[in-house]
């Protein structure tokens, strides 16, 4: 009985802290923060969720993120003005358009010659200007992915910053989740402490 006490404690601490974590997010990004790009390559991230304006999408450097054919989502080079800078910040997107145009340029065309013939009549789709919001890959919980996104960018040999920032285009902070989960913890946690306190004074008496 004591280890099911251990069990749903430890459960209830998790659902603390996960609660805590995603709670404490919300209240620090009510709103996506606006930066240039030329700051956030200079001075990194000041908050989770962004609005980055000033940059430029590179989609001829752009790759899957499965590292495959199978094309779930595009990490896409977002650059400043000046060229001839290391990549400061890389998209992760979903958008139809960029899929389509990657997948036809990358696996549609029959040739080099065919390939080139594309870019150049799309070759302002291929780098718009471009505003981005979307939220910070990273923190204890995204590590891993952004360690795995980091790897596959350098295997693919993209010119990355090492302090590169992966920005999840589209993504918002959970408004109501780890508001949830503290109040289910708490009450579970309570319910756990109470319900093993009257058990030990019904014992006693």
């Amino acid at each position: 009985m004591k280890r099911f006490r251990f069990t749903l404690i430890a459960i209830c601490v998790v659902l603390l802290y996960l609660g805590w974590t995603d709670a404490s997010l919300f209240l620090r990004n009510r709103a996506p923060l606006t930066v240039t790009i030329a700051k956030l390559a200079r001075e990194g991230a000041p908050r989770e969720w962004l609005h980055v304006t000033g940059g430029r999408l590179d989609l001829e450097e752009a790759i899957s993120t499965s590292g495959s054919v199978d094309v779930d989502a595009l990490l896409v080079p977002l650059r400043p003005a000046s060229a001839g800078e290391k990549i400061p910040v890389l998209v992760e997107t979903r958008d139809p358009r960029l899929m389509e145009l990657f997948i036809t340029y990358n696996f549609k065309q029959d040739s080099a010659f065919a390939k080139e013939d594309y870019l150049q009549q799309h070759r302002e789709e291929f780098h718009p200007s471009r505003d981005v919001t979307g939220m910070v890959v990273g923190g204890l919980v995204a590590s891993g992915n952004r360690d795995k996104l980091m790897q596959l960018a350098k295997e693919l040999k993209m010119d990355v910053d090492e302090n590169v920032v992966f920005l999840s285009e589209g993504k918002e902070p959970p408004k109501f989740r780890g508001f949830i989960f503290l109040a289910v913890g708490l009450v579970g946690l309570g319910k756990v402490l109470l319900g093993g306190r009257k058990g030990g004074e019904g014992k006693r008496g």
